[in-house]
């Protein structure tokens, strides 16, 4: 009875300060749902890293687009899994990833395919012993509404052998949003994420949710986040990008 009191009930809620102010490594994180007044989607994508290697990036934002980027160039040691488009756009999706499965996802959908037919052709990441999940989302907007999906494919044991796919479809609700990180908290090897994305809460403001975020993640290891907020009625965008290396 005392460990089912500590549980978020079923339906709760918790910020983004709950979340990760005791959480050394999230690792890459999206977080995707609805402004409390339901008004505006709300997309948040923030990376973090433990290696010089990892934290050698910046956030760069070309034409709406968001990419991964190295600060130092003659620093970086293997970008295979680091350097990346972000944040895409494809007709009325909005798509974001912790990887280059962001192109795979536009090149799907440009072809015909859905969200989680995209991703089939992907797995987790060949970074063993840690098998990094690769996590996406993307907002999908219609006639002054959306919905979105987040995926997760992610290593179905401890060797890498098969990959498992998860794909979750949402309503939106005024409040709430959906957070997905690719590691539960830091160790070594790194453990991945598990069950469903977690129910998080959104703020009206935009820069009230981007310090929250950002304000809350350990200091040593986060790297960058890029928040954006687009308005259901116009679709106007709003986003604020914060890089620890300037």
């Amino acid at each position: 009875m005392e460990i089912m009191k500590k549980l978020t009930p079923v339906y709760g809620i918790l910020s983004a300060r709950e979340m990760l102010k005791d959480n050394t490594y999230p690792g890459r994180g999206i977080i995707i749902g609805q402004t409390p007044d339901g008004k505006k989607a709300a997309a948040a994508y923030f990376i973090m890293g433990r290696s010089e290697n990892s934290r050698n990036r910046i956030f760069v934002e070309k034409a709406g687009e968001v990419f991964t980027e190295p600060f130092d160039a003659s620093k970086v040691q293997d970008p295979s899994l680091i350097i990346y488009a972000a944040i895409r756009q494809y007709e009325n999706h909005l798509i974001v990833t912790n990887g280059n499965q962001t192109d795979t996802v536009y090149d799907g959908l440009k072809a015909g395919l859905s969200f989680s037919e995209a991703l089939e052709s992907r797995e987790f990441e060949p970074d063993a012993p840690n098998f990094t999940p690769r996590i996406s989302g993307m907002l999908s907007f219609v006639s002054g509404s959306f919905s979105y999906q987040m995926s997760i494919l992610k290593s179905a044991d401890a060797e890498g052998t098969a990959c498992n796919r998860f794909t979750f479809s949402y309503a939106p609700l005024a409040g709430l949003g959906h957070f997905l990180h690719t590691y539960v908290c830091d160790g070594n090897p790194i453990p991945t994420f598990q069950g469903e994305p977690e129910r998080i809460a959104i703020r009206n403001d935009i820069d009230e949710m981007t310090n929250e975020i950002w304000g809350n993640l350990n200091e040593q290891n986060k790297i960058s986040l890029y928040v954006r907020y687009t308005d259901l009625e116009t679709g106007a965008v709003e986003n604020r990008l914060i890089n620890k290396n300037r």
